[in-house]
């Protein structure tokens, strides 16, 4: 969610009100995205590259994450959305520690749209804990060596048990994917806005799954294998 510090300076305002405009931007994205039907929304809310701003931003950034899960719960819940949360949680604080949990275990029940919050979480972070936690397993036995392929292995990465995502969109106009689910979007169709996150809206949404509805995916076959299989 690109693009909330330079929305601000471009109107003299100060970087935190970027921060809080996105947040109403997370709003209207989430409930666009269920309305539409999909399934999984995934928001890298804070990387573990984002330690790195000025303390008094992170600082920010912590008390507004905290005081969204705090106002928007209810809404979540009674939406029958999911609410879960990756990325190591262990450097935030004991308080917003215990909102993450309270909002997942609350929401766990929830048969709609899963929402997944990416906070402290790095692409690259996560393939570390999942080769730690394997070999772990492998330590006691749990898991043979011999049994650790691709996908035993995909096992201990994050969100293993939702399908891969079919599209990443980044707005903010960078055109990379900075540390984010670097593993899972091997297949993932990329898509690059100008358009900075606190503007984002349903019909920024609307314009991303129509070119993503426009794009032919191959996952390394042929032109026609591909057409030829979504004709079946």
């Amino acid at each position: 969610m690109d693009g909330n510090g330079r929305w601000a300076q471009q109107r003299a305002l100060p970087r935190t009100v970027g921060h809080r405009q996105g947040a109403k931007a997370v709003r209207r994205v989430v409930q666009a995205c269920s309305e539409r039907g999909i399934e999984v929304l995934t928001l890298f809310a804070f990387s573990s590259e984002n330690w790195r701003r000025p303390r008094w931003e992170v600082d920010v950034l912590m008390k507004l994450f905290a005081a969204t899960l705090r106002s928007e719960i209810r809404r979540l819940d009674e939406a029958n959305i999911r609410l879960r949360f990756i990325g190591d949680q262990r450097a935030f604080s004991p308080k917003l520690q215990n909102y993450i949990a309270t909002a997942a275990q609350r929401t766990a029940g929830n048969t709609g749209m899963t929402l997944v919050i990416a906070a402290n979480y790095g692409g690259r972070w996560d393939m570390v804990q999942a080769a730690q936690r394997a070999a772990a397993d492998i330590a006691t036995g749990r898991l043979p060596s011999a049994d650790l392929t691709l996908e035993t292995f995909q096992r201990y990465i994050c969100l293993a048990d939702l399908p891969e995502p079919d599209l990443f969109i980044r707005p903010g106009g960078e055109q990379r994917i900075s540390n984010f689910l670097l593993w899972q979007l091997a297949y993932t169709e990329l898509y690059f806005t100008e358009r900075l996150w606190p503007d984002y809206d349903a019909d920024d949404l609307a314009e991303a799954c129509a070119a993503f509805a426009s794009r032919q995916r191959r996952f390394g076959q042929t032109g026609e294998q591909a057409a030829g299989a979504a004709d079946a």
